[in-house]
């Protein structure tokens, strides 16, 4: 048995919260750090260009929830553009942390586990390299709560050549690129179905690409009515 196999897996909760204890993802010099992705201008840039001109393309402005939403160097020049902005993440201090740094009327945190709580009600969800580092069993409790939402948009660090997608991994701090692979949410194991599809950025990096893709869900038909229940039920 390898190494890889004999490892048991940590609760991602815990293994997030080591994350910023130890700033595992460099950054010592701030209190939380959400690593380069949210800090390289030629990273960020052009993620908030892609969203802010698909966020003000509506004539009514977006409920969006920002699913992981780290230290939210990046969520906060989003914000404006939404009617809310509902921020999630599992770790609590972080979310504490945000409470008191970042604040707007249309602005909300939420200390949540996106593979095991339910999510808030929104029209838009933003999962931006926060599935690459979950395994797969968490991604297929995700994707099932990502149907609830007309809008998703997704960016993952993929590897630059052919790969073979969705190897799995324990989730924490490493990604699928050690594997050489990469998350495609329309592929095998994961299937999610999709009415529209369409890569909005693609950054080349040293070890790969950060491609980030606008999915227009299809929605079951049961979908809308559970959707309607909990705006009703204030949830």
């Amino acid at each position: 048995m390898s190494v890889e196999e004999s490892k048991q897996p940590w609760p991602t909760k815990d293994a997030m919260e080591q994350v910023y204890t130890n700033h595992l993802w460099g950054g010592k010099e701030y209190d939380f750090y959400s690593g380069e992705g949210s800090y390289v201008p030629e990273i960020v840039n052009p993620y908030i260009d892609v969203l802010t001109s698909f966020l003000t393309s509506f004539e009514r402005p977006l409920v969006v929830c920002d699913l992981g939403c780290g230290d939210f160097n990046v969520g906060q020049e989003l914000v404006k553009y939404t009617q809310k902005y509902i921020a999630v993440d599992i770790v609590a201090d972080l979310i504490e942390y945000n409470k008191t740094r970042f604040k707007a009327e249309n602005l909300e945190f939420h200390c949540l586990d996106i593979a095991k709580d339910d999510l808030p009600v929104a029209d838009c969800a933003i999962v931006r390299q926060v599935l690459q580092h979950l395994s797969n069993s968490e991604i297929q409790s995700i994707i099932g709560k990502l149907s609830d939402y007309k809008y998703v948009i997704l960016t993952e660090h993929l590897p630059e050549e052919d790969f073979v997608p969705n190897a799995d991994i324990i989730s924490g701090q490493g990604t699928r690129l050690k594997k050489g692979s990469g998350v495609l949410l329309l592929e095998a194991p994961f299937n999610l179905k999709v009415k529209n599809e369409k890569e909005l950025l693609s950054v080349n990096v040293d070890d790969g690409r950060i491609v980030t893709v606008f999915y227009e869900v299809k929605l079951d038909a049961i979908q809308p009515l559970v959707r309607i229940l909990k705006q009703e039920r204030g949830g």
